[in-house]
């Protein structure tokens, strides 16, 4: 990686970093601008960012990260409920192996997701969950709602508890380009409803 490598995916970073704080100040009061705030934010950096995750074939013809409609029901919050402590290897798109500790539960509507610890400098929460659309109208590995070492972080209740919006979920990179080495949804983090929200592909 080049020192021009490193300042431009730290400066992808930051600027993510700065959306998802500009997510948690409005989304309380105006969730739906919230929303189209933050697609806007990541199709602009998409388009034309160094660090974006498209080739350079799909990025020519780039018109933005298609969505499921805003879905207000898709809004939860959730206690990180006790889970038995588990050192996991989690399995990457192109075969690596990434270390994270479950650290707790959260309990959905719709079923149980682990959460996971990043097992590395700083460390960070990692939520990742593969649903019934997998492999129809979202990317086959599943998709991320939560991964703080990379910003994505939607803040917490005033009870401490996860706010859990899965109108935010989002593809990993490598559902772009297999350049791309991505952690994938372990079975923990599998349910068998669809959930109709956040990212998906552009075809059915």
């Amino acid at each position: 990686m080049t020192t021009r490598d490193v300042l431009d995916l730290l400066d992808w970073r930051r600027r993510t970093a700065q959306l998802y704080a500009e997510v948690r100040a409005r989304r309380d009061a105006d969730p739906g601008g919230a929303h189209a705030h933050w697609v806007a934010t990541r199709d602009a950096l998409f388009a034309d960012h160094p660090q974006t995750p498209l080739d350079a074939g799909a990025r020519a013809a780039f018109r933005g990260l298609p969505h499921f409609p805003h879905d207000p029901g898709m809004v939860f919050t959730a206690p990180l409920t006790d889970a038995p402590p588990a050192r996991m290897a989690i399995r990457g798109s192109n075969d690596s192996q990434v270390v994270f500790d479950r650290v707790g539960r959260v309990d959905l509507p719709f079923g149980t997701l682990d959460v996971f610890w990043l097992d590395a400098y700083g460390g960070g929460v990692f939520l990742p969950f593969r649903d019934a659309t997998a492999g129809r109208t979202t990317y086959g590995a599943g998709r991320y709602l939560l991964d703080t070492v990379k910003g994505a972080d939607l803040g917490a209740a005033p009870d401490g508890a996860l706010v859990l919006d899965f109108n935010y979920s989002y593809h990993p990179s490598c559902a772009h380009s297999p350049a791309w080495d991505c952690p994938l949804a372990p079975p923990g983090n599998r349910v068998e409803v669809a959930i109709t929200a956040g990212e998906r592909l552009p075809y059915d």
